[in-house]
């Protein structure tokens, strides 16, 4: 589970899982990233280089991932000491409050409601702002909430509720089965 994880921080830098599960997640990828960027500063003569590729390679076996690791994120923090991901909290998430996180890398600012500027500018329209990670955090965490109801679909829920009381005062009437007691000697 742990390298699948961090396959898929690697190849999409960002990652929505549960806390404890992003909390294990870090230290594993961070050192994964570590000994890209050792390799690639140990140059190439000695064969640092490849040594660092089959180290990486062990845990992550995704050629593509491993050689975006190496010629995208690893020259990406070259002149970071360390705390290469970051961990937003998001909330519960709704089927069993378990406490949901986003891990992603520095230097990512993932946003998955933002357009690129390309299809902004053809729609005629502005790019929105960047609310920055505290505006994405708050939008992710009302999304998982369950966020705000447009009005013609909350007149539609209320016409579902009216209807579903109406179905449940019908039943009501109804004669049900007696409860308790047992079906012998009747």
């Amino acid at each position: 589970m742990l390298r699948n994880q961090a396959t898929a921080l690697l190849r999409y830098e960002h990652l929505t899982t549960t806390v404890p599960r992003a909390k294990e997640l870090r230290p594993f990828v961070e050192h994964l990233i570590t000994i890209a960027k050792r390799g690639l500063a140990g140059g190439d003569k000695n064969g640092h280089v490849l040594n660092a590729r089959r180290l990486v390679m062990h845990d992550l076996q995704d050629r593509e991932v491993v050689t975006k690791l190496f010629d995208a994120i690893a020259p990406r923090f070259a002149s970071r000491p360390g705390g290469y991901t970051r961990l937003l909290r998001l909330g519960y998430r709704r089927g069993d409050s378990a406490e949901v996180a986003q891990v992603e890398l520095i230097g990512s600012e993932f946003d998955p409601k933002a357009k690129p500027e390309t299809e902004a500018k053809s729609e005629g329209e502005k790019p929105k702002a960047k609310a920055g990670v505290g505006g994405r955090l708050r939008a992710a965490a009302e999304r998982l909430r369950g966020g705000k109801k447009a009005a013609g679909a909350e007149s539609e829920s209320a016409a579902a509720t009216e209807a579903k009381a109406a179905k449940r005062a019908a039943k009501k009437g109804t004669a049900g089965k007696k409860m308790g007691g047992s079906s012998k000697g009747k």
